[in-house]
């Protein structure tokens, strides 16, 4: 008989986010989900997207659970109704999944050739409970961890979107 014992690797998603494309209309489909589970190393975070364009995405966890577009300078953005980066602690500061900035940042995604992304990793600033009822952006561009340059490290448009549930 073979008794598993916590492995956080183990660990059943406490909250999961069905992540979809956007555009200026609204989502378009289900390009995958990313699940989040409580550990003793922080919250694990398991990605699964695909159709994303090959390259380096800026990821993060924005405030608010809602993935609508939203007019901006008189035009309309992709996923803008999910706010700014989740910053409970009013830091103002963009600098990376482990340091004490925004605890919405997470690390950038790489999609392979095909747009395929497959990773997990750990977020030690922040709990599920804090989290839930957010949303997750995948940005369209890369994510330097820096507020230059703006905004928020360049990583431009919102390309994909879900609500963390």
């Amino acid at each position: 008989m073979t008794i598993l014992m916590g492995c956080a690797a183990d660990k059943a998603p406490e909250a999961v986010a069905d992540v979809y494309r956007t555009n200026e209309s609204g989502l378009e489909d289900k390009i995958g989900t990313v699940s989040f589970a409580d550990t003793d190393q922080g919250v694990l975070v398991k990605v699964n997207l695909s159709g994303l364009p090959k390259g380096e995405h800026g990821f993060h966890i924005h405030e608010n659970p809602d993935c609508r577009p939203m007019m901006k300078e008189g035009k309309m953005e992709p996923a803008l109704a999910a706010g700014g980066h989740f910053d409970p602690d009013h830091t103002g500061k963009h600098l990376g999944p482990h340091g004490h900035g925004h605890r919405g940042d997470m690390p950038a995604l790489n999609a392979d050739e095909a747009g395929h992304v497959t990773t997990q990793f750990y977020l030690p600033n922040v709990t599920v409970e804090e989290i839930k009822n957010r949303s997750v952006i995948v940005h369209a561009g890369g994510d330097n961890y820096s507020d230059e340059p703006l905004p928020l490290g360049g990583g431009g448009a919102r390309i994909a979107c879900g609500v963390i549930k």
